[in-house]
């Protein structure tokens, strides 16, 4: 059985590594109810040399700096995001014997910013792209991209760091669109936005601090729709780049939406326009 094989098994229970037909017996790869991940130096190091679609690798930061250093050197050629993160978190993700690290399995590839802008610019005149700010919340990540594919936005972009990954519970609340719309990482929302103005695309950006209107708002032609995180909303650094600010009207008490209510509100709105 190879790697590939193994990514494939979706029960829950541990399978043993399998590394050039030889049996790794202290090594594990797990496939949980809830989300995909590996964890154990050998596991990790073996998935990176076999380019399984790695999303995210949590270290120990107390560990010792050399101990991870091939892993380390694969991810960034790979563009895998690294994080060193406490004990507790490796230890709330597994039981097991983690060995100071864990990796999650992404359900999808991803594609790079160059090829994402050239494919959509290629498909359509005026392509829409939704820019999320580190959504945290899994759940509001996948609902945003179930609206997001339903209305016809041509590709999503996530930072690498400070984002929800695409875990199952992603792949679940988006109805299976996470297989449908293209997802591109990027290392820092900044240079996505400069990217995207210099393909000729106006960014916009959703706020409930402007009170401009997305009801007298321009959503036609090449745009980028740029959307917060849940509790801080668009980074104070990324609000100067953008080419203006959108609000969804309120007249009752409650002085905001969830994320991805409002991204629906606004994406339906962009596909209004367009479709006249």
């Amino acid at each position: 059985m190879v790697l590939k094989e193994l990514l494939k098994l979706s029960s829950n229970y541990y399978v043993p590594f399998i590394e050039r037909g030889c049996l790794t017996t202290a090594s594990f790869f797990i496939l949980m109810k809830k989300d995909q991940f590996i964890f154990g130096v050998y596991p990790v190091l073996e998935a990176l040399q076999a380019k399984a679609p790695v999303d995210k690798i949590f270290i120990n930061q107390q560990s010792e700096a050399n101990r991870f250093s091939e892993i380390q050197e694969l991810a960034k050629e790979q563009n895998v995001t690294v994080n060193t993160v406490p004990q507790e978190k490796l230890d709330k993700l597994t039981r097991s014997n983690h060995q100071g690290i864990v990796a999650y399995l992404s359900p999808i590839q991803f594609t790079d910013l160059d090829t994402l802008v050239a494919d959509v610019l290629a498909q359509s005149e005026s392509p829409l792209l939704l820019i999320l700010d580190q959504i945290t919340d899994a759940r509001n990540f996948g609902a945003i991209i179930r609206t997001a594919e339903c209305t016809g936005v041509a590709g999503i972009i996530i930072q690498k760091k400070g984002g929800a990954p695409v875990s199952a519970d992603t792949v679940k609340t988006s109805a299976g669109a996470v297989f449908n719309i293209p997802i591109c990482k990027v290392d820092h929302i900044k240079d996505a936005l400069y990217y995207l103005q210099g393909s000729g695309f106006k960014v916009l950006g959703a706020s409930e601090k402007t009170p401009n209107s997305y009801f007298d708002a321009n959503l036609t032609g090449p745009l980028g729709l740029v959307m917060g995180s849940e509790d801080k909303g668009i980074s104070k650094s990324v609000i100067p780049l953008l080419d203006g600010l959108i609000a969804i009207p309120m007249v009752g008490k409650t002085k905001s939406l969830n994320v991805s209510v409002a991204c629906g509100a606004l994406l339906f709105e962009a596909m209004r326009q367009r479709s006249h």
